[in-house]
């Protein structure tokens, strides 16, 4: 008995040792996120469909929030708002002292950053220009999902140099700031001034803590909160608040050589990583399949714009600095190994589904075929670009 119950704890603990190398770094997060949304396609694909839709769309018994009405609404608007905040904080540490801190090193990632937003969209609306009620989309492929695209890349270990990982960081950085402007300037409903100038004024607020120093997270924590509500009714998407709010928080080192934003960082990027966005892929990845969404003009231009569109425009724009002498490509990597990376660009997953819900407001049948196409063209651009890293010369 004691041999068979020592066989068990040997065999639980290789099984806890094996999932924490599978979930933990930066490989876990992609993969859960894949495993949430591979969740989310089954249930709406089997004889749970309508619970699954029941569960996240069926108005709930009740809502501290009336416009919130929804299980999927508060996911959208509110769980997000961490996602984005989180966002809005490493945007800011790596514009003040990380690889985006200087002209010189900001050259290339924002030019690669805006090849890889424009030509996406370019072909979206290349193959959806006579529907002027699609060309709302041209976005959707326009976006960079950083922890689906790291995590592949984190799968190659050191096949893929050092210096690939951190441009890609950097430009899904840039993505993602670029992102969020075109969420506040494109997809912003009918504004309501009243609520945006409260809005405005906790924010404000926020900035004058910050300019007197102060560097207590309670302090900042009900303000943003204050914030996030008033933008939520301003018309505003509510999850700019969140970067907004971000930009407003500390970052100089106190005397411990520590600051505000980094210990919030560090306490918020694991629940970003694994419960908000693997519970905001399950809640948005659930499409049903069949009929012709894979052929539907919106589902074309959307995967069209990832799988092609994006390494298309960042590989270009890289080509492009070398030749006039603008920037050099990342240090020890090869063409072929950019190129990689330029491919895992098109995996616009968590960013790209969001949008797509934002464009198509009330309109369930574009919406699916919308998340059809994010969803064709992330996982043709993690094949392609895991295929070009796996077998690209070491050398180059």
């Amino acid at each position: 008995m004691y041999r068979v119950m020592s066989q068990y704890r040997h065999i639980a603990s290789r099984l806890a040792r094996s999932l924490s190398r599978l979930f933990g770094g930066e490989a876990g997060a992609g993969i859960l996120l894949i495993m949430a949304a591979a969740l989310a396609m089954i249930a709406a694909n089997s004889q749970f469909s309508g619970d699954y839709h029941a569960l996240l769309h069926a108005p709930l018994p009740w809502t501290p929030i009336p416009k919130l009405e929804t299980a999927h609404l508060w996911i959208n608007d509110a769980v997000m708002a961490v996602f984005f905040f989180v966002v809005g904080l490493e945007i800011k540490r790596e514009l003040m002292v990380g690889e985006l801190s200087t002209p010189q090193q900001r050259r290339l990632p924002v030019f690669a950053a805006a090849g890889g937003m424009a030509v996406p969209a370019l072909i979206f609306l290349a193959v959806v220009w006579d529907n002027a009620e699609l060309v709302r989309g041209w976005a959707i492929p326009a976006a960079t999902d950083i922890a689906f695209a790291v995590g592949v890349l984190a799968l190659l270990g050191k096949r893929a140099p050092p210096s690939l990982r951190l441009f890609l960081l950097t430009v899904a950085i840039v993505d993602d700031l670029g992102a969020v402007a075109i969420i506040a300037l494109f997809y912003t409903a009918q504004l309501k001034l009243g609520w945006l100038a409260a809005g405005v004024g906790a924010l404000f607020v926020m900035v004058l803590l910050n300019r007197m120093k102060v560097h207590s997270g309670w302090a900042y924590v009900p303000l943003i909160v204050i914030a996030w509500y008033c933008i939520l009714h301003s018309g505003v998407h509510a999850t700019v608040a969140g970067v907004l709010a971000a930009f407003t928080i500390p970052l100089k080192l106190e005397g411990h050589g520590d600051s505000l934003l980094l210990r919030m960082e560090h306490a918020l990027v694991p629940w970003s990583a694994y419960l908000v966005v693997p519970v905001f892929g399950f809640a948005n990845a659930g499409v049903e399949l069949g009929g012709g969404a894979l052929t539907a003009p919106l589902t074309l231009g959307i995967a069209l714009g990832l799988a092609l569109g994006k390494p298309i425009g960042i590989y270009g724009a890289i080509l492009l600095a070398e030749r006039t002498g603008f920037a050099r490509r990342p240090e020890g990597a090869n063409g072929q190994q950019v190129l990689g990376m330029a491919m895992l660009c098109g995996i616009g997953f968590t960013m790209s589904l969001f949008i797509g819900a934002l464009a198509f407001p009330g309109n369930a049948e574009l919406i699916d075929e919308a998340k059809l196409g994010v969803l064709c063209g992330s996982l043709v651009s993690a094949l392609a670009g895991f295929a070009m890293l796996r077998f690209a010369p070491q050398r180059g």
